[in-house]
């Protein structure tokens, strides 16, 4: 046997061995961290929300003609400071607008920490550009005082007019204050509470709480975790505060295999928008599409009488003319597809637009054609 056979038998076997390696050891699933499919249940942000003025305005203020409400708030706070404003005072402000602030106050903030806040026109302000948010309480769902917001506001606009012309660039009656309030008041988190901590999964998902246990009882022990049902996974917590951070620092890292999604087409309604996954399959069928344009057209149409006519007075009337046309639509085979890049094709080849494809998925789905889920946002 010369070197020429020697090198194609072993062409041919490593040839092999690599076919039989693909075979038995395939590409590697899809894995993520635990804080990115679960999160503690309790340990969440708040919303909090408040009602103040803004003053300081260059004249874009409400009108209290149309905005009572911010005289009022006016007097009520000049009334706290201990300035009278007589019975009666027709208050023509142009410089302060009655708002809307709110703020989200995230997990386990402390009494003096800093969180942004939003501030949104109430009234019929023109703009909140150059405006000082007076200090406005924030409260919670409960009724409770959270945080104490003031501070000066950034607008991400700007605008200009004159001579009944105007020029605006994006919105000018809504603002941002960063670090605008002051944490007063902590809300408690079931961190250190009872022997043991709940994960709730971001999507329901029966394998993927397995897999979130079994990730857990691997790498801390047997019964440590337990899958309850396709959203919840219940930890046993060690005692002391700090292990337990240590244990929740190690836990969240963790990579757990997640299976493929279940098949969902998304349609946005408003947008014409479609979004589908790569789980989504498509049967054979056929699919005939056609449009249909309605026409109307008015062309007013004057009668006059006769000149010599003493009687009778000029009448202007429309003419309406309507026009229906139908494209016709022929009878187009759709294959099966396997996968996203055939159904994608097999879409495509009817030329329809975004908002004919609504219509279209929708009956692939009640013709059982099309396999995956159909939600309408």
């Amino acid at each position: 046997m010369d070197k020429t056979d020697k090198l194609v038998r072993s062409l041919i076997a490593l040839a092999w061995l690599l076919a039989s390696a693909a075979i038995w050891w395939p590409a590697p699933s899809h894995a993520a961290r635990i804080k990115e499919v679960a999160a503690v249940q309790g340990v969440r942000s708040n919303p909090l929300v408040g009602y103040g003025l803004v003053v300081g305005l260059d004249g874009t203020g409400d009108q209290t003609t149309s905005a009572p409400f911010t005289t009022q708030s006016l007097t009520a706070m000049l009334q706290q400071m201990g300035v009278t404003v007589p019975a009666g005072t027709n208050m023509q402000l142009k410089n302060v607008a009655a708002v809307m602030v709110t703020a989200q106050l995230p997990p386990f903030a402390q009494p003096g920490q800093a969180i942004d806040v939003n501030v949104s026109s109430l009234g019929n302000a023109k703009s909140l550009r150059g405006g000082t948010l007076i200090a406005t309480p924030l409260k919670g769902a409960d009724g409770q005082i959270y945080a104490l917001a003031q501070g000066n506001l950034i607008v991400g606009g700007a605008g200009a007019s004159a001579g009944g012309s105007k020029v605006q660039i994006n919105h000018l009656s809504a603002g941002r204050v960063p670090e605008g309030a002051t944490v007063e008041r902590s809300v408690p988190t079931p961190l250190n509470q009872g022997d043991s901590l709940q994960l709730d999964l971001n999507a329901s998902d029966f394998n993927t709480a397995r897999e979130v246990a079994r990730a857990i009882n691997d790498r801390m022990g047997a019964g440590v975790a337990q899958a309850l049902d396709g959203r919840v996974v219940r930890v046993r917590m060690p005692a002391s505060p700090d292990a337990r951070v240590s244990f929740m620092a190690d836990i969240e890292n963790l990579n757990v295999e997640l299976a493929s999604p279940a098949a969902k087409v998304v349609i946005n309604a408003r947008t014409g928008s479609v979004v589908m996954n790569q789980a989504v399959t498509l049967a054979a069928c056929a699919v005939a599409h056609g449009s249909l344009s309605v026409t109307i057209s008015s062309t007013p149409v004057i009668s006059q009488p006769s000149p010599l006519s003493k009687t009778g007075q000029t009448v202007v009337s429309e003419k309406a003319d309507i026009t229906i046309a139908q494209q016709a639509g022929s009878l187009i085979q759709m294959p099966a597809g396997t996968q996203l890049a055939d159904v994608v094709k097999a879409l495509n080849s009817l030329g329809a637009t975004p908002q004919d494809l609504l219509a279209i998925l929708q009956a692939m789905k009640s013709a059982g054609a099309l396999n995956a889920e159909l939600e309408v946002i």
